[in-house]
């Protein structure tokens, strides 16, 4: 080895220990990984999320990018399982990102962001509501959208005042999000008097219904609640009614998805549904939806707009902090304010949004939604 590529393989080994990526040290590229579902039971907000992201990046590089680099977005698939979540994280690690968004499932995004945490990875869910996530008092843990603390009070305080049932089944599919809304929910209800007759679990995957509908026959139920994602509650739904079972359901943003449709047919005609404004109605996000849908892209879904936010926040994170240092990012991030497609916002110290509003909505066989009153 000559001098010449001795202070080259020094240069390098300086380059390494100093935690230097091929991207920063180029000063040309931002890497920020996408993770969430890309197959498994509920890809299709994964796709919401990606879609969201993936414009963020492109119009922000066609608008010069972040302090002169450009942003690149690469996809994880984390198929909604906490154990591919841990390794999808891992190898965001070792890719050298420093900036992520998502997870999607609140199962996936908290095993996730401790690695994230403990490695100084910057993460921003734009789906992930569970507050036990950023109740962990993390640095560099964010998200845009709101938690199952207020979901879940909206969709009790709903049911209530509007619905006023005399007696509520609560079920869930006993994961972290699904029972955590799910006992929100629960909570809410008996605070206000209503009877929650049946509280219990299924299994995230069973087919057969046949049981529990029976069980909430016999018990008297007159509205559902459930706590967890679509594919379960649409054949629910479906079985439901088939069986004669005439009460009406509601569930969370989980279940908001043109899916529930495929899955329920006329069964999902008048469900409820607690889901974050719809952003792409507003007048003022016109041009970004005719941008999504010149890519025959859907800007309706739940997850579109807060991830098209969370690259935004990034971005403005960076900006502000003129540097790509995730702490320093972290800190500028809770110092002022983005404005964004879902409106002006603030994080608190947790890494919440000051500010965030759940709508119930009426859902249609035809996929469509329409504000419940």
């Amino acid at each position: 080895m000559n001098n010449a590529t001795k202070q080259i393989s020094k240069l390098f080994a300086a380059m390494a220990l100093a935690g230097c990526a091929s991207y920063s040290v180029a000063a040309d590229t931002i890497k920020i990984a996408m993770a969430g579902p890309v197959t498994g039971a509920v890809a299709q907000y994964g796709e919401m999320q990606f879609v969201g992201a993936k414009m963020a990046i492109e119009q922000i590089n066609k608008a010069g990018g972040v302090n002169g680099a450009q942003l690149e977005g690469v996809v994880y698939d984390d198929a909604c399982d906490p154990k591919q979540a841990v390794a999808v994280a891992n190898k965001i690690v070792n890719d050298g990102a420093k900036f992520v968004v998502g997870h999607l499932c609140s199962s996936s995004t908290q095993p996730a962001s401790d690695i994230y945490e403990d490695e100084g990875i910057l993460m921003i869910t734009p789906a992930a509501t569970s507050p036990e996530i950023t109740a962990r008092g993390y640095e560099l843990i964010f998200r845009t959208i709101g938690l199952d603390s207020l979901q879940g009070p909206t969709a009790g305080n709903f049911i209530a005042d509007h619905i006023k049932p005399k007696n509520v089944a609560v079920i869930h599919d006993k994961q972290q999000y699904g029972e955590g809304i799910a006992s929100a929910v629960k909570q809410t209800l008996e605070s206000k008097g209503v009877k929650v007759g049946v509280f219990e679990g299924i299994n995230a995957g069973d087919k057969d219904f046949s049981s529990l509908i029976a069980k909430l026959k016999q018990q008297g139920i007159d509205f559902v609640y459930y706590g967890g994602y679509h594919p379960e509650l649409g054949l629910l739904l479906r079985q439901s009614k088939e069986k004669g079972l005439d009460v009406r359901f509601m569930g969370p943003e989980g279940v908001g998805n043109k899916e529930i449709s495929a899955i329920a047919g006329p069964a999902s005609e008048g469900l409820l549904v607690t889901l974050p404004q719809s952003f792409d109605q507003d007048p003022k996000n016109k041009a970004l939806v005719e941008a999504f849908k010149a890519k025959n892209e859907d800007p309706s879904g739940p997850f579109v707009f807060p991830a098209y936010a969370a690259v935004q926040v990034i971005a403005g994170g960076i900006e502000k902090a003129g540097s790509t240092d995730t702490a320093e990012v972290a800190a500028a991030l809770r110092a002022n304010t983005f404005e964004t497609p879902t409106g002006t916002l603030g994080f608190d110290e947790k890494g919440d949004l000051k500010n965030f509003n759940f709508v119930v909505y009426e859902w249609h066989q035809d996929g469509t939604k329409s504000e419940a009153k």
